[in-house]
C-alpha cells in the first residue's frame, strides 16, 4: 500500500475505528497511539556488488498505559498529513507499520477489511531474500556436468 492510497482510504472512512492486525490474525490492541511517521531512505549493496536504493514511509504504533485511548481513520489521516513536512511529495512512498511485539518489526500492509465500524489493515511478515542469485546461488547439476559454482563460495551462501 502507498502513502497516496493510505491517505485515500482513511479521508473516505473517516469516522471508522482504525485497527491493526499483525501476522497469525493477533489484533493490535486498540488503544494503540501512532508515535512517529518517517520517511526511511535505504541504499545498499547487494552480494552480487549491484547498488539499490528504496524508500518507505514508516509509521510506529506504540501501546500506551491508556486502554481507553482511541484512534479512528480520520486522526491517523490527520497524523500522516502533518508528516507531509518530512515527506517527499515527488514519490508514492509503500507504507509500512513499525510495532514493538517479541521484537520491534516492520510490517507491511498485506490487506484492507473495511466494516460498518473499522478499517482493519492486515499486516504481513517481510521475508529476506539474495538479490544476486543469478550470480550468487548454485546452479542446479545435471548429469555428470555440474553449470557452475557460486561468487560465494561452493555452498552458495553469501
Amino acid at each position: 500500500m502507498t502513502i497516496n492510497e493510505l491517505q485515500t482510504l482513511l479521508e473516505a472512512n473517516r469516522e471508522k475505528q482504525f485497527r491493526l492486525t499483525l501476522p497469525g490474525q493477533n489484533l493490535v490492541s486498540v488503544s494503540f497511539h501512532i508515535t512517529e511517521v518517517g520517511y526511511v531512505q535505504k541504499s545498499f549493496i547487494d552480494c552480487g556488488g549491484s547498488v539499490h536504493s528504496v524508500q518507505s514511509c514508516v509509521l510506529q504504533a506504540w501501546e500506551g498505559p491508556d486502554a481507553e485511548h482511541r484512534l479512528n481513520a480520520g486522526k491517523i489521516h490527520d497524523i500522516v498529513r502533518l508528516a507531509s513536512k518530512v515527506l517527499p511529495t515527488d514519490t508514492d512512498l509503500d507504507v509500512e507499520f513499525e510495532y514493538e511485539d517479541a521484537v520491534i518489526s516492520q510490517y507491511p500492509v498485506g490487506s484492507v477489511t473495511i466494516s460498518d465500524e473499522a478499517v482493519t489493515l492486515e499486516l504481513t511478515a517481510k521475508h529476506t531474500d539474495c538479490l544476486a542469485k543469478e550470480l550468487c546461488v548454485p546452479k542446479p547439476k545435471f548429469g555428470k556436468t555440474e553449470l557452475s559454482v557460486s561468487c560465494c563460495g561452493p555452498s552458495g551462501c553469501c
